[in-house]
C-alpha cells in the first residue's frame, strides 16, 4: 500500500512547496514531486531550474539547480505500460494510474546562504539538506542575488555523470530571464565561462551555442 508524502498546508506557510529530499549527499539531493489534490501528474521540475532547500538543524538554505528528472512507477518491478488514452480519458477509465507513478528529480548543490549573516556563499554547505526536509523553487529576488557572483559556474561545469555544457547554459538561459534580459550579466557570465574553460574551447561553445539572448 502506498504511503503518501506529507502534504505541506498553507497554515504552516510551506503552500510553495512542491517536493520533499528522499536521498542527500554532499553534493547533491533526490528529491520525490508531492502529489497533486487533482488527478494529474506533478508537474516535472524543469532542466536546469533553481530550487532551494532548508537544513532545519543549522538553519541554512541550500540552493541547487535541476539536473535530472523523471516519472516512473512507484512500484519498481513493473513498468508502466502503453493505454492509447489521453489524460482526460485516462482521468474517466483509469484514475488510479495517478497514484501509481512518482516524479523524482536530482538537484546539484551550488552554494547556500547563512542565517547568521544572510550572506551568499557558492560552495558547499557543510551539510546538505536532510532526508524528508520540503523543496521549493526559488523565487526571483533570490535567484538575481545568488548569481550576483558567478563562481557557481566552476561547480555546475563539474557535476558527474550528465551534460554538463547543457546544464551550465539552462541555468545560465533561466537566470538571464529572471534578470529582464540583463545583457550586461549574460556577458559577465560569459567572460567566466571563457575563463574557466580557457583550455577547452569546445566545450566552451558548446555551452556558448545553446545561449540565445
Amino acid at each position: 500500500m502506498r504511503l503518501p508524502l506529507p502534504q505541506f498546508s498553507p497554515r504552516d506557510g510551506n503552500d510553495d512547496r512542491f517536493a520533499e529530499v528522499i536521498e542527500t549527499s554532499s553534493t547533491e539531493f533526490l528529491a520525490q514531486c508531492l502529489e497533486s489534490d487533482s488527478l494529474k501528474f506533478p508537474t516535472m521540475p524543469p532542466f536546469g531550474s533553481w530550487v532551494k532547500a532548508q537544513d532545519e538543524e543549522s538553519g541554512n538554505t541550500v540552493y541547487a539547480v535541476v539536473y535530472h528528472a523523471t516519472t516512473m512507477p512507484i512500484d519498481s518491478v513493473h513498468r508502466a505500460q502503453a493505454l492509447g488514452l489521453s489524460l482526460e480519458e485516462l482521468r474517466e477509465q483509469q484514475p488510479q494510474i495517478f497514484a501509481m507513478l512518482k516524479t523524482e528529480f536530482r538537484a546539484a548543490i551550488v552554494g547556500f546562504t547563512s542565517p547568521g549573516d544572510g550572506r551568499v556563499y557558492q560552495y558547499l554547505p557543510p551539510r546538505p539538506p536532510q532526508i524528508h526536509q520540503a523543496v521549493s523553487y526559488c523565487d526571483d529576488d533570490e535567484v538575481i542575488r545568488f548569481t550576483e557572483e558567478l563562481e557557481f559556474l566552476r561547480t555546475l561545469l563539474q557535476v558527474a555523470g550528465v551534460p554538463v555544457e547543457s546544464l551550465t547554459a539552462a541555468a545560465v538561459r533561466l537566470v538571464y530571464q529572471t534578470r529582464k534580459a540583463d545583457r550586461e550579466w549574460l556577458v559577465q557570465a560569459g567572460r567566466s565561462l571563457s575563463w574557466i574553460l580557457k583550455d577547452d574551447y569546445d566545450r566552451l561553445r558548446s555551452i556558448l551555442s545553446q545561449i540565445h539572448p
